[in-house]
């Protein structure tokens, strides 16, 4: 192993574990396996799982000269995403020149570590990025990596007439949740990705704060992406490059892996409706009048009321 304290990463890469199988495992292997031209480090962090995917992942032998330490960093309890990843970062060279949080149940394409480095090094005005993500159920892109905020226009139109988006897909005012108006084939400005790739300098990290820890599940990635353009950084879609996305295997939403009980339906409904109300009380209520701000959060109830339905006897 090459001694990390002499090397310096270019590209320092925090993974948040929860009982994710092999999956993790799977991850790693495809970041051990990319074709890499940076100096790399990996760093896990468990969030106290209580499967074999820590053991599975420390049983891996990289032999790549490019990375230069993969470290692990065991919970004492389930502190969270944005707390957990926060722990990681704790562990990040301090001369680390960009940061990629990366989902463990996802796998990267051999040219999307490098490529991506490579892209912001000769765009220096991009602040933070994320790559074409792809989700493994259905091989199409996930929306959810190219999307707008979700003001309540947005959210409006995306949840309560989802048919207009679909009759006038060109449409910037029917589409803005995802930005489904612009064309995805290339490169450009997002307001917000998912959580499941999204690499900073590391500078913007530090700026932006990095994770909130208000936010336990869900949301997170939102208001890390809204801190972003709140500072005057810019956030880039990239779709040249890609990663996989199983998605839903730590919360066990998964149907092709894992069918999630009723409770635990129950509880990611509760848990994605209140993440909606702590980004829109954080960022976006103080914009709006008293009824406004009555009437953006009973829409949030409305949202919760249908999806806790779903979830009972759905």
């Amino acid at each position: 192993m090459l001694n990390y304290k002499q090397m310096t990463p270019d590209l320092s890469i925090v993974i948040l574990n929860f009982n994710t199988g092999d999956y993790l495992k799977k991850c790693l292997e495809s970041i051990y396996q990319s074709q890499l031209k940076h100096q790399i480090e990996v760093i896990v962090v468990d969030n106290a799982s209580t499967d074999d995917s820590i053991d599975q992942a420390k049983k891996l032998d990289f032999k790549s000269k490019k990375i230069l330490d993969s470290r692990f960093l065991i919970l004492d309890s389930n502190l969270g995403f944005a707390q957990g990843n926060n722990q990681g970062i704790k562990l990040v060279n301090p001369q680390s020149r960009y940061v990629l949080f990366l989902n463990p149940d996802t796998t990267v394409n051999s040219d999307t570590l490098s490529g991506t480095i490579d892209y912001l090094d000769s765009h220096p005005k991009i602040d933070a990025a994320t790559v074409n993500v792809v989700f493994v159920k259905t091989g199409q892109t996930q929306p959810e990596c190219h999307r707008g905020f979700p003001s309540p226009g947005n959210a409006f139109f995306h949840f309560f007439l989802p048919f207009l988006p679909k009759i006038f897909p060109k449409s910037k005012l029917f589409n803005g949740y995802f930005l489904g108006h612009l064309d995805f084939n290339q490169p450009q400005i997002i307001d917000a990705c998912v959580g499941a790739f999204i690499v900073l300098k590391k500078r913007v990290g530090e700026t932006v704060g990095w994770w909130c820890p208000d936010y336990f599940f869900y949301g997170e990635d939102l208001d890390l992406c809204y801190q972003i353009q709140q500072h005057g950084f810019k956030l880039w879609y990239l779709p040249q490059y890609q990663i996989h996305h199983f998605q839903g295997i730590s919360s066990g939403v998964n149907n092709a892996t894992s069918k999630a009980s009723r409770s635990t339906k129950i509880k990611i409904a509760k848990a994605s409706t209140d993440a909606m109300r702590i980004f829109y009380r954080r960022n976006l209520l103080h914009h709006y009048s008293p009824l406004s701000q009555k009437i953006i959060l009973f829409g949030i109830k409305l949202l919760e009321l249908q999806r806790l339905f779903k979830a009972k006897y759905l």
